[in-house]
């Protein structure tokens, strides 16, 4: 994409963000990743203990909370139950677009056990996530990584 002459590269998945940094390996050119929006927005909050809901890769591998820890976050997972459920639910339903009732209930208790553990905001830190969480139906301000990512990759490309 560089030698077709991309000026900035996003990569518009947060799972996917685990091989970033073998893809900023290989280019010059500016790279937004999702994380770093993600934190900047969460800071500019005025928040510092975010929960995340993600994909099991994202929730348990440290390439995304690593991130948000060195901009001086304090990120906290769902219990392993939890992350299990969230990620079946992702994959077995919302990736299909199956939206049930069930699902959602289940989605806002982990989100209030997170809440419940000290986390003062919630990143929806999956595409789908946002199919069954929002601010209306999280006690906590919302992080949405797509709509960050968007934002933040248009400011990039504009500036």
């Amino acid at each position: 994409m560089e030698r077709g002459g991309a000026e900035l590269l996003i990569l518009a998945t947060n799972t996917m963000h685990k091989v970033a940094d073998r893809i900023l390996a290989g280019v010059s050119i500016p790279f937004v990743h999702i994380a770093d929006a993600t934190a900047t927005a969460i800071l500019d909050g005025g928040f510092r203990k975010p929960g995340l809901m993600a994909t099991a890769f994202t929730m348990e591998h440290n390439f995304y909370t690593d991130r948000l820890a060195a901009r001086g976050l304090l990120p906290t997972i769902p219990e392993a139950g939890d992350r299990a459920e969230t990620h079946r639910i992702i994959y077995d339903e919302l990736c299909c677009d199956v939206v049930t009732n069930a699902s959602r209930s289940t989605y806002e208790l982990i989100a209030q056990r997170l809440i419940d553990r000290g986390c003062d905001c919630l990143i929806l830190g999956c595409t789908e996530v946002g199919m069954l969480l929002d601010q209306d139906n999280v006690a906590v301000p919302v992080f949405d990584t797509t709509l960050i990512h968007c934002e933040a990759a248009l400011r990039a490309a504009l500036d």
